[in-house]
């Protein structure tokens, strides 16, 4: 690259992530293996400090701080414009890389020009596997998952639409991959342009997905890295983030599915899933 261009940016978007921030971002460089880093840390008006003490533990690190919650997506976005390096790898402040290094993605995105995004494997805290890497949804999965998945996650729909029956030990081409951690490559970006910030949070992986391979770029899965993900630090399971979370897939669900004669559905569609919100905030509640 350039003189003073570093292979990847890595963004991480943080909202009151205490003490696991100091923890991603010590992650982040002892993964770095080969690869040059340049680190944008966007904080969205925190209230715990923690993007200060992170900042005084890594005086490398490009602080962004933001007056207000401005969401996901429009903080990654920022982050995205801050650098100029030919990839960008999006971590959550609660996620640790775990085995692997960034350079490895990288190498491999290199190998494969037509790869637009890679996700590699995730953990949860137990060890036990997250299922990264999904196939998008026929209406029949969606609508089983979204109203029998809160009750029964093993249910046929939820693992037809999670690919239940692989164990993600092997290198895969998939729909899409989750964004707590993704690395993307920035030609692909300059050609479907930056994350849709109408996706306050939840499901912006999704449209990204979607409108990449609608652009003839992949989306590929692969275990040669692992991330640990607390998941939850910075949203909870509060009945407003399952509206947010319905909110953003009906947006989804209205840019990207509802074609032709499924516009029809999209009253349908809002009812659903302001009732699939409830039903999983009273879950929680239960």
């Amino acid at each position: 690259m350039g003189e003073g261009v570093a292979d990847v940016a890595v963004v991480i978007v943080n909202y009151n992530a205490g003490e696991h921030l100091l923890r991603c971002l010590a992650s982040v460089f002892a993964s770095a293996g080969d690869a040059s880093l340049d680190v944008f840390l966007v904080d969205n008006a925190s209230q715990d400090g923690s993007a200060r003490r992170a900042v005084e533990a890594h005086p490398e690190v490009h602080l962004v701080e933001n007056p207000d919650n401005r969401g996901f997506s429009a903080a990654v976005n920022q982050g995205i414009r801050w650098s100029r390096a030919p990839f960008v790898f999006l971590l959550n402040p609660d996620a640790e890389v775990s085995a692997g290094t960034l350079g490895a993605l990288v190498k491999l995105a290199r190998d494969r020009p037509r790869i637009g995004a890679i996700g590699p494997l995730i953990r949860n805290p137990d060890g036990s596997v997250y299922r990264s890497g999904r196939k998008f949804p026929t209406m029949a999965e969606a609508v089983g998952h979204a109203f029998i998945g809160p009750f029964r996650p093993d249910n046929r729909f939820s693992r037809a639409y999670a690919l239940a029956d692989w164990d993600r030990s092997t290198e895969r081409e998939v729909d899409w991959v989750s964004m707590s951690c993704m690395l993307l490559r920035r030609a692909a970006l300059d050609d479907v342009g930056l994350l849709d910030e109408r996706f306050f949070l939840y499901g912006e992986e999704l449209d990204l997905c979607s409108r990449l391979q609608d652009a003839g770029w992949k989306v590929l899965f692969t275990p040669e890295v692992e991330v640990m993900h607390e998941g939850g630090v910075s949203t909870g399971r509060s009945r407003r983030m399952h509206l947010i979370h319905s909110r953003s897939i009906y947006l989804y669900f209205e840019k990207h599915r509802a074609r032709g004669w499924r516009r029809a559905l999209l009253p349908l569609a809002r009812i659903a899933l302001r009732a699939r919100a409830e039903v999983a905030a009273w879950r929680d509640r239960s």
